[in-house]
């Protein structure tokens, strides 16, 4: 049984590795605050300060934004117009669905069928925003962020992304320069990542949405780039001659100033006198399955304690089932040995052997016995 109870613990310990390791960056990100590279609040020069002409400028002037078409809807042309006006001597491009695949058949060709196929068009408008970026550099601004103040002081970052609740980071605004490592990472990492997971929200948040951004993140920061060999070859393996270049970019961040992504926090974010965007609602494209991810999020620790609840019953379930089967099959193991037996009783287990078998005579006229050679085997 010691020798069972071993087996049946190595074999859930494996398991649970092999689990624990599918989902690390994932586990990673419930620690994962983003303040070791955040961009405090100390280092923003206020609004209209004279400092900010102080500051190097190295992301270019140019405002990204996604709609099907332009006619932007009544409730975010506020918004919009807020982030227009406030930067009158920044480029903007509204990039709509017909600008999107137009761009990416020209300059991305290798990736037109992926971004045709997807499933969801909020894939599609997450993709583009990664690709423009990569290309051109800028900021990208959701049509509900609405801006607060000019975004000079983001400019000095050679990339940014935002903090968002309970964890990783979001893609709803961001800022690089032309060809930063990240967001190289991040186009190449499309592909791999597209995996239909069943319910949609799950599908666009893990395959181009903000979970899929912070994953890659993670990977970024750690250096592992999701294997960047095995990545390359996935990438080229998918495409196809029409690759290029692709999964030569392919890298890990170096440590260097020029390599990191800042993480622009909470009360920088929004909410604040002092903060660079305002939200005005939106998340139009959320369904039915969403509204269970959020009642998840709010219950998380109910689900939690009831996952482990049901593991232990499973782990318990299993051990029984494995001790059922170890008795089984013992007990077939000894119905397979012969038993012998004499007169005394039983004298051994194992092959059957000849075994002589004892007679008696009677040596008066009482009723008395005696031994006598056999004289008959069996």
């Amino acid at each position: 049984m010691r020798k069972g109870l071993l087996v049946f613990l190595s074999i859930n310990t494996i398991i649970v590795i092999f689990l624990v390791r599918s989902v690390f960056t994932l586990l990673t990100l419930l620690v994962e605050d983003g303040s070791a590279d955040a961009i405090h609040s100390a280092e923003i020069p206020a609004p209209n300060s004279p400092l900010i002409d102080d500051r190097p400028h190295l992301i270019p002037k140019i405002i990204h934004q996604t709609y099907v078409n332009e006619s932007v809807p009544e409730h975010w042309r506020e918004a919009q117009k807020s982030c227009v006006d406030l930067h009158e001597d920044y480029e903007y491009k509204l990039w709509t669905d017909a600008k999107s695949r137009e761009f990416i058949a020209t300059e991305y060709p290798w990736f037109l069928a992926t971004f045709d196929n997807y499933s969801q068009p909020i894939q599609r408008a997450d993709a583009i925003r990664y690709f423009v970026l990569s290309h051109y550099g800028g900021i990208y601004i959701d049509l509900d962020d609405g801006c607060n103040r000019r975004l000079d002081p983001l400019l000095s970052y050679p990339a940014w992304v935002r903090r968002t609740k309970p964890t990783g980071i979001s893609n709803d605004a961001m800022g690089s320069v032309p060809h930063h490592p990240f967001f190289t990472l991040v186009i190449e990492s499309l592909i791999p990542y597209n995996r239909n997971w069943k319910l949609p929200y799950i599908t666009v948040m893990y395959s181009t949405g903000p979970l899929f951004l912070s994953v890659i993140w993670q990977e970024y920061k750690r250096g592992r780039g999701r294997n960047i060999a095995e990545l390359g070859a996935q990438v080229g393996g998918v495409v196809g001659a029409g690759a290029g270049n692709v999964g030569k970019g392919l890298g890990r961040w170096d440590g260097s100033e020029s390599g990191r992504v800042r993480v622009l926090m909470g009360d920088e974010y929004n909410k604040k006198p002092w903060s660079f965007f305002r939200w005005h609602g939106g998340s139009s494209w959320h369904g039915k399955d969403a509204r269970l991810i959020f009642w998840m999020g709010k219950h998380w620790m109910l689900i939690t304690a009831t996952g482990f609840l049901i593991a232990g019953i499973v782990g318990l379930a299993l051990w029984w089932v494995y001790g059922r089967v170890l008795l089984i099959g013992e007990r077939r193991r000894k119905g397979g040995q012969g038993i012998m037996l004499s007169v005394g009783g039983i004298v051994g287990k194992g092959s059957w052997v000849v075994q002589r078998i004892p007679f008696l005579r009677k040596t008066s006229s009482k009723e008395r016995y005696e031994l006598i050679e056999s004289r008959h085997d069996v």
